[in-house]
C-alpha cells in the first residue's frame, strides 16, 4: 500500500493587486490541468481551500505581499506545486504594464 506522493511550497504574491480576479482565474485554470488534489492557504495553519475553485481562491483576498502556501497530494503533485509557484513568481504573466490598468 503506497502513500500518495505529496508536495508543498510557499511563495510571496508580488502582483500589485494580489490574488484578485484575473490572477485567480489563471491560478485555478492552471490548477485544473493537474489530476492531484491542490490546496492553498494564506497561513500555514489554514484554512486551506481547493485551488481548483475560483470562488474559494478569490475569497482568500490575498493582497500583494501575502505568503501563499500551496500543497498537493496525488499524481503529479510536485509538478502542480512547481507550476503554480512559477505562475505566482511570474506575476501571473501579466507583467508591470497591466498594473496600471484600472
Amino acid at each position: 500500500m503506497a502513500a500518495n506522493p505529496a508536495a508543498a511550497t510557499q511563495v510571496e504574491i508580488t502582483h500589485s493587486v494580489g490574488l484578485h480576479a484575473r490572477p485567480s482565474v489563471k491560478f485555478t485554470k492552471l490548477a485544473k490541468t493537474f489530476p492531484c488534489e491542490i490546496m492553498v492557504a494564506i497561513s500555514g495553519d489554514g484554512p486551506w481551500v481547493d485551488a481548483k475553485g475560483i470562488v474559494k481562491i478569490m475569497a482568500l483576498k490575498a493582497p500583494a505581499g501575502t505568503l501563499l502556501h500551496i500543497r498537493a497530494t496525488g499524481e503529479q503533485a510536485d509538478d502542480a506545486v512547481n507550476a503554480l509557484k512559477s505562475l505566482v513568481e511570474r506575476d501571473f504573466d501579466e507583467g508591470a504594464g497591466n498594473a496600471a490598468a484600472s
